[in-house]
């Protein structure tokens, strides 16, 4: 079977592959239409759907020919590919791939929830690109033919075209590339649109992840002072409305897209059954702990594609803080818990003064203890009795 013909399969494949639900149905119905009315090349004219795409008559190409290209290393979070902190030569293009993985993740393994994660890269979050402003970053968005769905990718960074969601509609067994300047520095959200209950239901299937745009001369406080970093840590937070049968338990299912009417069903309730950081309940404590040193100073930068969240850190504080997430903006300082918005990522500062265990969560307490919106820091180093002391451990009360 040739390339084109199996595209053309697609849909009844994926039928086949889900079985004959009403699920399966929607899910292929609302694919296609989508990728039908807005894969529009931006060099045509005319209007998109009811509006979403409007493509100018006319269209201007830079000439990019001598700009250097440099492929950048994804990685998995919390980690950031290798970067610069100030930028040394002019702007580049960056390339990154980012492949759609479709993949069976245990979120909750103390109650055997799972799902049916939607992944780019393997990883919940997606991973983080770092560039500076002025940049240009050159996606190639890969959809295996063996994944079930259409996917998409929604740079919150980005400038046009619905952050490039309009451009990047790939069926199973296609790939696309867009290229896209970073103009506004900052930390920013991107995830899957494919369309209507698409875009939650994708969503909350944990596909999205992070860019951080630094400005060309690194970041500044206030008074223009350069702020520098000795480690960058990532962190997604994502919440899950995993489905329940009449007995309480959850839901098994086999195969990516089964779990459709019930997750709409979960998610228009409002209430997650988990609040995570980086895709499972403890996936950054125990032997997952983020590790760091008295001295050091770390940049967290934390994002949450479509729920509020108010990030703190107990023992610390945040030094310097972004809480819009725009590096064009002077931090703001001495927060205590700072607010990260739905849809936004948000980056706060901080350099630790005594060892110990530090613990990182979403002050929404329940949510942190409860649901799992929790991540560990572990500080190596010796201990300052100047700043914290036990004067006297328990004892009987003295009369």
């Amino acid at each position: 079977m040739s390339d084109h013909d199996k595209l053309n399969d697609l849909p009844s494949r994926r039928t086949v592959l889900l079985g004959a639900a009403t699920s399966a149905g929607a899910i292929i119905a609302t694919s296609e239409a989508l990728r039908a009315s807005t894969a529009v090349p931006p060099q045509a004219a005319g209007a998109g759907p009811a509006g979403l795409i409007n493509v100018a008559d006319e269209v201007t190409t830079p000439d990019l020919s001598q700009l250097p290209r440099v492929k950048q290393v994804l990685v998995a979070p919390p980690m950031l590919p290798a970067h610069e902190q100030v930028a040394t030569d002019e702007p580049k293009i960056i390339e990154v791939t980012m492949t759609v993985e479709e993949k069976l993740v245990t979120i909750d393994p103390d109650n055997g929830g799972t799902i049916w994660a939607f992944t780019y890269n393997g990883s919940l979050p997606g991973p983080m690109i770092v560039c500076h402003e002025g940049d240009y970053v050159e996606l190639t968005l890969v959809n295996p033919e063996t994944n079930m769905l259409e996917h998409n990718i929604d740079f919150h960074a980005s400038t046009g075209a619905l952050g490039g969601g309009g451009l990047t509609h790939v069926l199973p067994g296609e790939e696309v590339v867009l290229r896209w300047k970073a103009i506004k520095p900052g930390v920013f959200v991107y995830h899957c649109a494919p369309g209507g209950e698409m875009i939650p239901y994708h969503v909350c299937h944990g596909m999205s992840g992070a860019v951080m745009v630094l400005p060309r001369d690194g970041l500044k406080d206030a008074a223009g002072n350069p702020l520098r970093y000795d480690q960058a840590v990532y962190i997604g937070e994502q919440e899950f409305y995993l489905p329940k049968d009449a007995n309480g338990d959850y839901v098994q299912y086999e195969s990516a897209g089964e779990d459709y009417s019930d997750s709409l069903d979960a998610m228009r309730g409002l209430i997650p059954t988990h609040v995570v950081f980086n895709g499972a309940v403890g996936a950054l404590t125990g032997d997952n702990v983020i590790t760091s040193a008295v001295g050091k100073t770390v940049l967290i930068i934390h994002a949450q594609a479509n729920r509020d969240t108010r990030p703190h850190l107990i023992g610390g504080h945040g030094e310097y803080v972004w809480e819009s997430g725009s590096f064009s903006d002077a931090p703001q300082t001495g927060f205590e818990t700072w607010f990260i918005r739905d849809g936004s990522a948000g980056a706060a500062m901080y350099t630790f003064k005594q060892p110990g265990l530090y613990a990182y969560l979403n002050h929404n307490l329940i949510e942190a203890v409860l649901l799992g919106a929790t991540a560990h820091f572990q500080v190596d180093g010796t201990w300052n009795n100047d700043l914290m002391e036990q004067v006297a451990k328990p004892r009987p009360i003295r009369a």
